[in-house]
């Protein structure tokens, strides 16, 4: 534990100065005041995890690795994350803005020019990209399938590039002129599921060139809001179709008292479009009747996760107020099972409450809490603090908190992933600075997408 509160307190001594920051919190409330301790250790918390992307991207592609090991390929959504990510740096004074330029100049550069076309091995196809890439050629790797949804988060990242990087130079007026292309070629058509598929009318999860269009798609309350949101703003044709296709599938839920939400169990399904859309009194048709935001549905099931630890209905070990957050990530596996105890690997792990869980086995993903930061900072910041105390440099390595631990069978998990890493920095720039909302609330893609779709502020 010694070396991980080195590192905080000397941040620490550096923030002392420091005047207080404006946080971003509830729509028209005020904001949480953080202590300068708070604001030291997330000062240590963001510079770690940024040097994750500084690390592992391609130096000429841009592209972000998927995860940390060596072995691993790119991830097109660890890309689209990253590039705020790198605005961050510059933000916060760990690199320059020419640097974080020209990397993001290097990842649509390549994106523009690579193959899109119907060869297996192309980098994508009408105009999206796979899902993982190959970190040496940009070429698809694992048949793996085109991605709408992590297109979707490269595209976030894109909206975000081309309005922060707004300087009258060469690589600025590159980075725009290159999003605008990007933009302008894709077909999100392409992905609108047919009347006899599994879920019609949704979007798709995805397209192989060996298969055709995968018969599922995204369909009831997940990380999938931000991508209707975007066709619709991309002008896909029959968006509002789709987007009640997809509200008609929401699950209204009731596992505690005062905290009837839109479940989805998986933490992440409530941070990745809330990473760049700032839904802060925004809501549709369906929340309007309900009488919550989207940002206060996110709040619930934040709370939902903290009472579900302190009820710890399983008796998984360490589950606590102060040690909460199921989400996807790796696990111990079975090799670890025991009695009637069974663990997964990696699994899209989540409970929104006794009676709704996706494989909980009393792993923890620190990121699953961080990422909610601005939902409720009240409960968060005590838990981070609690879970270092608790373990130190177990979970802390060179980018940061590690994955994912699990104190029942004493296991922890060494890597770092890309999806993780890209909305815990982000959504504690948005929680101190509201940075990434800025620059992606004005763009006219988003600002169609959500007029189309029906969205307005509660009053």
């Amino acid at each position: 534990m010694k070396k991980i509160l080195i590192v905080f307190a000397g941040l620490f001594v550096a923030a002392c100065g420091a005047k207080e920051e404006k946080t971003y919190t509830s729509f028209g409330k005020i904001g949480y005041r953080l202590s300068r301790e708070e604001a030291a250790m997330l000062d240590s918390i963001q510079e770690k995890t940024f040097k994750f992307f500084w690390h592992e991207h391609h130096p000429e592609l841009g592209i972000v690795k998927d995860r940390a090991i060596s072995s691993a390929p790119s991830s097109i959504a660890s890309t689209g994350f990253g590039i705020p990510c790198f605005a961050i740096g510059v933000e916060r004074n760990w690199i320059t803005r020419e640097e974080a330029a020209r990397i993001t100049f290097n990842t649509l550069d390549f994106l523009m020019n690579s193959n899109q076309s119907l060869d297996p091995n192309a980098t994508g196809y009408q105009g999206f990209f796979y899902h993982f890439l190959s970190m040496e050629t940009g070429e698809r790797v694992w048949q793996s399938e085109l991605s709408s949804i992590d297109t979707g988060l490269l595209i976030m990242g894109i909206l975000f590039a081309r309005n922060y990087y707004d300087q009258d130079n060469e690589t600025e007026k590159s980075i725009r002129e290159l999003s605008k292309y990007l933009l302008d070629r894709m077909n999100w058509n392409f992905f609108d599921m047919p009347e006899d598929s599994r879920h019609p009318h949704t979007i798709s999860m995805g397209w192989r060139p060996e298969e055709g269009l995968i018969d599922w798609g995204w369909y009831g309350y997940n990380e999938g809001l931000f991508l209707y949101i975007l066709a619709a703003g991309m002008g896909m044709e029959n968006a509002e179709r789709s987007y009640e296709a997809w509200i008609e599938t929401y699950k209204w839920q009731t596992p505690y008292e005062g905290l009837s939400h839109v479940a989805f169990p998986p933490l992440f399904g409530h941070q990745f479009s809330h990473a760049f859309i700032d839904f802060r009194g925004l809501v549709d048709p369906y929340m309007k009747e309900k009488g919550i935001d989207y940002f206060e549905n996110s709040r619930r099931a934040t709370l939902v996760q903290q009472q579900y630890a302190i009820e710890n209905p399983q008796g998984w070990v360490g589950y606590d107020a102060l040690c909460w957050g199921v989400t996807a990530s790796d696990g111990p596996g079975e090799a670890f099972n025991f009695d009637d105890r069974k663990f997964y690997e990696y699994a899209g792990r989540g409970t929104a409450g006794p009676e709704y869980n996706y494989f909980d086995d009393g792993t923890i993903a620190p990121y699953a809490a961080l990422s909610s930061l601005p939902f409720a900072p009240e409960i968060v910041l005590p838990t981070i603090k609690s879970i270092i105390e608790r373990n130190g440099d177990r979970i802390w390595g060179k980018y940061g908190f590690y994955d994912s631990f699990n104190q029942t069978v004493n296991w922890v998990n060494d890597d770092y992933i890309g999806v993780a890493q890209g909305p815990m920095l982000i959504m504690i720039e948005n929680f101190r600075t509201g940075l990434v909302w800025d620059y992606v609330m004005v763009d006219p893609v988003i600002q169609k997408g959500l007029a189309r779709l029906g969205f307005e502020y509660l009053e």
